[in-house]
């Protein structure tokens, strides 16, 4: 697979001029696209090199992309003093330098379309749908947090409720609420990233971003771009800065208590201790969850099995809403496992470059360890395993040497069980049944997690009892748990995190009221 989409050239007089571009494997042997973008890191008004690199691996057959540069805990201190520096700057630059850097950045990413595309299937391993979609994603993002620089505004109150408030004038503003520290996951990183960066931007907030270590590639692409359209515009580039390196350097960013939040995207376990080690910063936490999808007892089977496959397969399961819970009503149990299986058999397991491909490898041997391991411990424990696509090994034509867990679906899980309990992030769908409806809802509500859920019914009314008694962040009736449109909130209650994504409730999240009160005749 070959690309020659590369960035514009850069803008003349920046400090991207005099740049030059990382090595890369030679694009005519289809290992990676070819990028131009500068070297190093983006960390204040240039690129500066990075004391080492790492290699980034193609999860389905192991075969390096990219030598990506890797930072150290100096260079996010220096990220974080050039942020700081900026940080009046960036909040008073006016709403329509922001605006149009945000546009700017949504034209250079359309224009390198198939780029990103190719880029995103080679280091996460997804297959290449699912990463149509993320950059389909990205750029909804962009537009939309671009639209919401020109509704970022206060109101006024009425302070004349009480006498004491008469002859005084109440309003409300936004203020930026200072330096963001975004740290994103591997499987979406390119969205993610655009989730944390575009409201930041538009909110008036630098910005310092710790993209994951698998999957640095695309985020150091779209830094590069949003840079080049913000300075273009008229802002600073060092408003938008990329650190990358282990848990050493995301210390060093998020417990720096001269910044104003935290926006992380990854595990429970990480973000809850990111939140302990920042306190009193604020913190954003969108975790991980175990998402479950209940079938009512008049709920459209067909319809139910459908989104059961779509819903648990996609990105090869490595989605934190996808399906990994399913919980039937017994009455309705084995029509429904009848429309399932032939759906299973249709899942197409491959080389994530396929346009056919759903399930491929996950993004490293350990998460395709972990995930076997979970499966075993579920059938030791009790649990039959209803279904397992069998992976055939690789061949010449198209070598491969690392293992795929195939789509598979567990039934009866004992109590107790990872694999029902945790976040598995793979291929894995686990099957409950109940008695009724009602017992399926407090299925759903005894877990630590809490992002989205579904419920396939034909009734309002038990499309309303879910959206009242679900205690989830979103609800959704008679779709995947996993729908999310980037414009509406999105974020999870309990140990899914805390503070809502998509650009106007992350921009509300990103900036301050500030209440003014004036008294004209004193």
């Amino acid at each position: 697979m070959t690309s020659h989409h590369t960035p514009a050239d850069p803008p003349a007089g920046t400090p991207y001029g005099s740049a030059t571009a990382p090595a890369l494997p030679d694009p005519a042997a289809g290992i990676a696209p070819a990028l131009a973008f500068p070297s190093g890191l983006p960390v204040g008004e240039s690129w500066v090199e990075a004391p080492t690199t790492a290699p980034v691996h193609f999860p389905y057959d192991g075969s390096v992309v990219a030598h990506a540069p890797v930072g150290d805990t100096d260079l996010a201190r220096q990220a974080l003093e050039n942020a700081l520096s900026v940080r009046s700057q960036v909040a008073d630059l006016p709403s329509h330098i922001r605006r149009s850097a945000l546009q700017g950045a949504l034209s250079a990413v359309s224009e390198h379309r198939a780029g990103f595309v190719d880029l995103l299937v080679l280091e996460t391993g997804k297959p290449r749908v699912d990463c149509e979609v993320e950059l389909d994603r990205t750029l909804l993002t962009l537009q939309t947090a671009a639209e919401e620089v020109a509704r970022l505004h206060g109101e006024t109150v009425p302070l004349d409720l009480l006498p004491s408030g008469e002859g005084l004038i109440g309003f409300w503003v936004r203020k930026p609420i200072g330096v963001v520290v975004g740290i994103t996951g591997f499987n979406y990183p390119l969205l993610l990233a655009a989730h944390k960066i575009a409201p930041a931007l538009a909110a008036g907030c630098p910005i310092i971003v710790k993209p994951a270590p698998q999957t640095p590639l695309a985020t150091l692409w779209l830094v590069h771009l949003v840079r080049e359209a913000l300075v273009a515009a008229g802002g600073p580039a060092s408003a938008v800065q990329l650190v990358t390196g282990g848990v050493e350097v995301g210390s060093t960013l998020t417990t720096d208590r001269r910044i104003g939040a935290v926006s992380f995207t990854g595990s429970a376990a990480v973000g809850h201790q990111i939140a302990r080690d920042a306190a009193p910063t604020k913190v954003l936490l969108e975790l991980g969850s175990n998402s479950a999808l209940v079938v009512a007892e008049d709920a459209d089977l067909a319809a139910a099995a459908d989104a059961v496959v779509r819903g648990g397969y996609y990105a090869s399961g490595q989605a934190c809403i996808s399906v990994q819970r399913v919980i039937v009503v017994e009455s309705v149990r084995a029509a429904f496992l009848a429309e399932l299986a032939p759906r299973l058999d249709a899942v197409v397991v491959g080389d994530p470059r396929d346009p056919a491909t759903r399930v491929s490898a996950l993004i490293d041997e350990r998460s395709t360890a972990r995930v076997n391991t979970w499966i075993e411990q579920a059938v030791t424990a009790g649990a039959t395993v209803a279904h397992q696509t069998e992976v055939a090994p690789s061949n010449n034509a198209a070598p491969r040497s690392r293992p795929i867990v195939g789509p598979t679906v567990l039934l009866d899980l004992p109590h107790g069980q990872l694999a029902w309990d945790e976040e598995i992030f793979g291929p894995v769908i686990a099957i409950r049944s109940v008695p009724d409806v009602e017992s399926a809802f407090r299925t759903v509500n005894d877990t630590r997690y809490g992002l989205h859920a579904a419920v396939f019914t034909s009734s309002l009314s038990t499309a309303f009892a879910a959206i009242d008694q679900l205690d989830v962040g979103g609800v959704v009736v008679n779709e995947v748990p996993g729908f999310r449109s980037d414009v509406m909130p999105y974020g999870g209650v309990k140990d899914s995190g805390t503070g809502r994504e998509g650009p106007r409730f992350a921009i509300e999240e990103l900036t301050t009221t500030r209440m003014a009160i004036i008294r004209p005749n004193p």
